[in-house]
């Protein structure tokens, strides 16, 4: 898989969308403060961010997909003018609710006028928020230009805190675990060792799920996807981001949904494991996830 552009997300992101230490007295606050941006960009109306607050409402805090990290999205409507970026850091951190990833210290908006024009810019976005000292340069930026070159920067690769170097070997396509467990922790996973005995043929696909299908599961699919990569695995598995009523209808054509614990719990028992991801930038813990359901 090709890296992607670096430029995607600046392309998406202009400079006057870029807030720094606002004042925000709630993550209702925070995502108007980038909903706001939008409409003064031109980029989306004020409905929209009254669809980026009522997403949470609906859905839960799944938009905090890294720790201290917010992306805040919906699905579009009639006042989405293109697809655009905003960027606000707050003054001081707010709760979302997320167990694992609050408080938040940033937040950007994110509105798509179409499924796909965004793609790049989130996969170089979720480089940037995996590596450490860029995702530092955010936290300490000083002007919208420093926002921009921090996520703009030449992206480093996996990194060293990307995961585990070794791939799996496999002289064939990967066979599924029947028994996956939703929710396990990836520590826990690691130090388990791999039972192959309710091995089953392995449909060829994975989902990423989130609320609407154009943000947060797109994180998911471009780090497993990195996973994928490093495995080998990548000529047999697909990997697609979905939303939550398409996930329902579509997971028994799957190996496993990959999701936030809050979407996992709007799902239920879909037939097949719903594997819970906090980070959604950690190939450490997409690739533990993983390695649990193949038995590698």
């Amino acid at each position: 898989m090709s890296s992607p552009s670096p430029s995607a997300v600046s392309d998406l992101l202009p400079a006057d969308a870029i807030a720094l230490e606002v004042d925000a007295e709630d993550w209702r606050a925070a995502i108007r403060a980038a909903g706001a941006l939008l409409a003064e960009t031109g980029i989306a109306g004020a409905s929209y961010t009254d669809a980026m607050i009522g997403t949470v409402d609906e859905h839960g805090p799944y938009i905090v997909i890294t720790p201290g990290f917010a992306l805040a999205h919906a699905r579009p409507d009639a006042s989405v003018q293109r697809t655009g970026m905003s960027f606000v850091r707050l003054a001081r951190p707010v709760a979302f609710g997320h167990e694992s990833n609050d408080p938040v210290s940033i937040v950007m908006g994110l509105a798509a006028a179409d499924d796909s024009a965004h793609q790049q810019a989130l996969a170089a976005l979720a480089g940037a928020l995996a590596d450490p000292d860029r995702r530092s340069a955010l936290d300490t930026a000083a002007s919208a230009d420093e926002v921009l070159a921090a996520l703009g920067g030449t992206h480093p690769g996996d990194g060293a805190s990307s995961g585990p170097e070794t791939a799996p070997t496999t002289s064939g396509p990967p066979t599924a675990s029947a028994g996956g467990a939703a929710a396990a922790s990836a520590a826990a996973a690691a130090a388990e060792p791999a039972d192959t005995g309710d091995a089953v043929p392995s449909k060829n696909l994975i989902l990423t799920v989130c609320g609407n299908g154009l943000g947060t599961s797109l994180f998911l699919k471009n780090t497993a996807e990195q996973v994928l990569d490093r495995w080998g695995w990548s000529p047999y598995l697909s990997v697609e981001a979905t939303d939550t009523i398409s996930a329902k209808g579509r997971a028994k054509e799957a190996d496993v949904l990959l999701t936030s614990g809050a979407i996992a719990q709007t799902l239920g028992d879909v037939g097949v494991p719903v594997e819970v991801i906090e980070n959604f930038t950690s190939q450490t813990e997409i690739d533990a996830a993983l390695r649990r359901l193949y038995a590698v």
